[in-house]
């Protein structure tokens, strides 16, 4: 088990070197394997006092220079064989051997190339964005199967399904046409929310907020807005990550205990990424083109303007959940909406919305922490009780776990 500093230098590098490497062999399960390896290897090479210059150009380096091994092994000529292809000789500073990016067109960020690759149209629109979170962001097939609401074997199935159908297409990695990009980009956004969305509320791990992955998503977002910036939409998604970041410091005690929005230090909030968001959110809506990014900045922007939770205007945003409902109706939505109604209409009118919704959610932690909020309000103390016992059983985290054991321990005191 790699030390905690190297875990993290690892997960930090892991997109870059998958996309450079799925970008030289064209294979998806081949670049996670050379990135498998050279991980083994940084394991075993490197020292917190003696990195590599470049860590990630020394993983790509090793990662390539075991993918031609294992290629030769297979006898399976596959590629042109160019020079800077060749394996290096100096294993412990490959970095010197690393050559120019490969990509010399507009998309010359490798990861946003490989999402593009990920949300190919010959996939479903589900394989594309459980792929993309697999292999770009790295998350596993139990975070993955928790952001879609199925088990793990039935996601780990539709990944395995979404590679060979890639495999099966031979595509040349080539960037997508105009017609082609306009059809991929709506999937590729929403891919990134995803990716940013784990790092905003991990699904699972000891840490409740995983912050790389929440620059990474922040980065590739800015990215599509300078190389598409005619597409409101990706201005939401940008305008959308920026607001939500900004109150990570105020989301976790010092001792990493969550902190939920109503008891946040919005002193601590970072006002720039709000500002930065908003203009952009603003930009974005004056196109009159709303999209569901749009909308969710839209939300997250009122209750950025509050000043305290109380001058939270509820109105506002329970209009904007319910147009967010007709545009892009799921479960996890209309349970978001019923928090709003609860505070407009009280949690007994709640209540009776959220039954509807407990087939859909039946895995889903949130679901039954909302019902246990609402009937503790109620005071049914024991149907709390049984609710918030289940949220804890389905909690990913520790932060989480944690944040509804204090909830059980109120109720058992009769607090």
């Amino acid at each position: 088990m790699p030390s905690a500093w190297l875990s993290t230098h690892l997960r930090a590098a892991r997109p870059r070197v998958l996309a450079a490497l799925n970008r030289a062999f064209g294979d998806i399960d081949l670049a996670e394997d050379a990135f498998q390896e050279a991980s083994l290897k940084a394991v075993r090479i490197w020292q917190p006092h003696d990195l590599p210059k470049d860590p990630v150009a020394w993983l790509i380096v090793t990662g390539r220079n075991s993918a031609i091994d294992a290629l030769r092994k297979r006898r399976r000529e596959t590629l042109s064989a160019p020079e800077d292809l060749e394996p290096a000789h100096e294993e412990n500073n490959p970095e010197e051997d690393l050559t120019e990016a490969l990509d010399r067109s507009v998309y010359r960020d490798d990861i946003l190339r490989l999402l593009f690759t990920c949300c190919h149209p010959v996939l479903r629109r589900d394989q594309q964005i459980a792929l993309a979170l697999k292999v770009v962001a790295g998350l596993t097939v139990e975070e993955i199967a928790r952001a879609f609401l199925v088990q793990p074997k039935t996601m780990e199935q539709r990944i395995t399904r979404a590679k060979k159908r890639l495999q099966a297409a031979r595509l040349s990695y080539e960037e997508p046409d105009a017609a082609e990009r306009a059809d991929r980009l709506s999937t590729v956004a929403n891919a990134i929310y995803l990716v940013f969305n784990e790092g905003y509320s991990a699904s699972q791990g000891t840490a409740l907020i995983k912050e790389p992955l929440c620059e990474e998503a922040i980065r590739l977002a800015r990215l599509l807005v300078r190389l598409f910036p005619e597409i409101p939409e990706l201005r939401g998604l940008l305008a959308l990550c920026l607001i939500q970041h900004s109150r990570r410091i105020a989301r976790l005690t010092a001792d990493g205990q969550a902190v939920t929005l109503e008891l946040q230090d919005r002193s601590l909030w970072d006002r720039k990424l709000v500002a930065e968001g908003t203009v952009l959110l603003e930009a974005a809506l004056r196109r009159a083109k709303p999209g569901h990014l749009q909308i969710e900045a839209a939300i997250a922007a009122t209750h950025a303007r509050a000043a305290t939770y109380d001058q939270t205007d509820w109105q506002e945003i329970e209009r904007l959940y319910r147009a967010l409902q007709h545009i892009r109706p799921s479960p996890v939505v209309a349970l978001n909406h019923t928090v709003v109604l609860a505070k407009l209409h009280g949690p007994e009118f709640a209540l009776e919305r959220l039954d509807g919704l407990q087939s859909s959610l039946e895995r889903y932690a949130g679901y039954f922490a909302v019902k246990g909020s609402l009937l503790t309000d109620l005071a049914r103390t024991q149907d709390a009780y049984d609710a918030l016992k289940r949220a804890f059983d389905l909690a990913g985290t520790d932060a989480e776990r944690l944040h509804i054991e204090q909830k059980l321990q109120k109720l058992s005191k009769g607090a």
